[in-house]
Parts: C-alpha cells; structure tokens; sequence
C-alpha cells in the first residue's frame, strides 16, 4: 500500500493527466476510499496545486489569470487561516453566511465544512468548491458571468441575487483599510449589494491591509459591525480600528 505522501502524488499525477478528474475515478484508480481522496485533494488544493470543482478536481494552471488568485491564496496564509477560524466561530449551527469572493472569504468557507444546517450565499465558485460535498452545508449561488481572475460571477445578475439575501452575516472581504477612505477595493466590479445582504456586516482581512488605500472606496469602516484581523496588526492600528468598531483578532 502506498504511503500518504506517495499517494497524494499519485492523485495530483492523475488529475494532471487528464486536466481533470473525479473523486470516484481517481479512488478507484488508487484502490482507497472516497473520502481519503477527498483529504488528498483537499491538501493539494491548500498547496495550490489542484483547484476542487464539484466532485473532483481540475489542474491549477500556472499561467495567465488563474495564477493570481492562487498566488492571493498564499499571500499571509497564516494569517488568513486563522482570520478564517476565528470569523467560522461566529456562525452558529442552523444560521445564514453570505460569503464574499477572495482568499480570506475562502478561508472561512473552509472551516464552515463541518457545521450543521448552515446556508451559505456565495457568488464565488472557489467557495462553492470548498464546500462541495459537505452534507449539512447549503451552498446558494448566484447567477452572473464568471470571471477567471477571482474565480467567481459578475455583472448585475449577482447584485439581484444579493438584493434578495437577507443572511444573518454577511463576511466581507477588502483589498485594503484607510483611516482616511474607509473600506477599499480595487475591483470595479465589486457587489456592493453583498453589503445589505447579511444583517451584521463583518470585514475579514489581514493585518498588511489595515492602514493602506486601493482603487475604489467600498464603504465607511462605521458601517461594518466588526473587523477580524490578525495579530500581526500594529497596537495604534488596533486603537484607530476600536474607536470605530468592534475588532477581534485571531490569534
């Protein structure tokens, strides 16, 4: 039988083969359950090599808009994994998430796998992915044009969807925090409508964001309820930041 690590090499040569593959196929092809393929595209997902699709898995191409978010996706890992645990604790079991498109959002999405009768609201289909499989999980995607580089839909589909939403939480993502501009961008197709779509508005990012500007202003950091941040944030930051809102920070 092969070893863990020589198996999940295994898994990653046969989904490069093919461009793609399926769960059933590639446990079928290692002689192990669907559930131990599972774990192993779930670790070659994290290392960006594999991106999940709805029953299997498809190659991360390392070229063109496809490399971006994988690279987003492994810029302050750490911190985003633990901003991630930290913001999945704040969703109770049987409540409602509306999930933003980006790294940090994905993150989260990858804790709420193991909730109970939870619903979550996405237009990113990198969310959608994650939680493919997860049983008590109901993933609702918007309509909307994919778009490559984040990986998700755009368009006015998505903010009629969102209109329409009205979750217990809405997790919010950010390219950057100004004390001076607020919550920034720098999409300027970004849902503005994701932010009535959840009744407590939380803004997920990591701590090298907090005191920089982007493109385009999403909105003032008082109308967001909460900031989860990581511990690398700088103590007056984190001052500025709690004269404003509340602010938790994910050890």
């Amino acid at each position: 039988m092969e070893t863990n690590g020589r198996r999940v090499e295994t898994v990653l040569q046969l989904v490069r083969a093919q461009t793609s593959a399926s769960i059933t196929e590639i446990a079928a092809k290692c002689g192990v359950s669907e559930m131990t393929i599972r774990r192993d595209l779930h670790k070659l997902a994290q290392s960006g090599q594999v991106i999940r699709v709805p029953g299997g898995a498809r190659i991360a191409r390392s070229f063109g808009v496809e490399k971006s978010f994988v690279e987003r996706l492994h810029k302050m890992a750490d911190a985003k994994q633990r901003i991630g645990r930290a913001a999945a604790e704040l969703v109770a079991e049987g409540s409602s998430v509306s999930l933003d498109s980006g790294t940090t959002t994905l993150c989260i999405a990858r804790q709420l796998r193991e909730r109970r009768n939870i619903v979550v609201f996405t237009f990113s289909l990198a969310v959608l992915e994650e939680l493919a499989g997860a049983e008590s999980v109901r993933v609702e995607l918007t309509g909307g044009t994919y778009r490559a580089s984040s990986h998700d839909l755009v368009g006015n589909a998505v903010n009629e969807s969102l209109r329409a939403v009205s979750a217990d939480t809405v997790f919010i993502g950010a390219a950057a925090l100004s004390f001076r501009k607020g919550v920034m961008v720098n999409d300027p197709d970004a849902q503005r409508a994701l932010l009535d779509s959840g009744r407590r508005r939380v803004l997920v990012l990591d701590s090298s964001k907090i005191g920089t500007e982007a493109l385009y202003g999403l909105c003032r950091l008082e109308k967001c309820d909460m900031v989860i941040t990581d511990a690398g944030v700088r103590n007056p930051d984190l001052v500025r930041l709690r004269r404003v809102t509340k602010v938790l920070v994910a050890e």
